[in-house]
């Protein structure tokens, strides 16, 4: 979208090169990349989208313009794949696609559906399930256990974030240990582990910065 371009559902559009306070940290980081690596300094980077949306894995045409998977994520920001010390794969405990026509679904169900089997109120879960900029309703449907081998399969995953374990049930906002979630939530990561062979190794209970269970080997 070009600049002083209205979208569809707001303000127009303000480029990070446009505003004084980010102008500086608009450029290319190669620089900097070699400038850490012989510092010694660890580096994350922090992949976009799904990989069920990759151009070349994704399920054509509901995909996005590039490649979503680590690597495609590494190639992007010119990392070398064997600097790479861990590949850690977010998954949801409820798969979710933007509403419309975004793509096809595996066993796709109502919001009330989990609300109902989470105890958590679904005024809650509808305020948190719409698209961060656009606003748009999003789909939600049942865990995907193929979806989660392929993926892990894909980008070589040697840890997974788990989010929204309150979807599981709403006692598991209290947790602060692993030994606090509910029986059926460890079972859950327990298979979970088994089909990505990874590690459930973060775990968000809740809709909040301030709310994982880090259950990490290493730092």
């Amino acid at each position: 979208m070009g600049r002083g371009c209205k979208p569809p559902f707001g303000d127009t559009v303000r480029l990070a090169r446009e505003h004084p306070d980010l102008k500086e940290f608009v450029k290319p980081v190669a620089r900097e990349l070699e400038d850490a690596y012989s510092a010694g300094k660890r580096i994350m980077l922090e992949g976009t989208q799904g990989t069920s949306l990759s151009l070349h894995h994704g399920q054509y045409p509901y995909v996005t313009s590039r490649e979503t998977t680590a690597s495609g994520c590494l190639a992007d920001a010119g990392i070398g794949p064997s600097r790479v010390r861990r590949v850690i794969m977010v998954t949801r405990t409820y798969p979710i696609r933007v509403g419309g026509t975004s793509g096809p679904m595996e066993l796709p169900i109502e919001t009330k559906v989990v609300a109902d089997r989470s105890g958590l109120p679904l005024n809650q879960i509808e305020k948190t399930e719409v698209g961060t900029i656009s606003g748009t309703k999003r789909r939600m449907a049942e865990f995907d256990w193929e979806q989660l081998r392929r993926s892990a399969a894909l980008n070589g995953t040697t840890d997974i974030a788990l989010t929204f374990a309150d979807y599981i049930t709403a006692e598991n906002q209290n947790a602060r240990r692993f030994d606090q979630l509910s029986f059926e939530t460890k079972e859950f990561i327990t298979e979970v582990e088994r089909v990505a062979n990874a590690p459930v190794s973060l775990i968000a209970t809740r809709f909040h910065r301030f709310s994982v269970i880090d259950r990490r080997t290493w730092r």
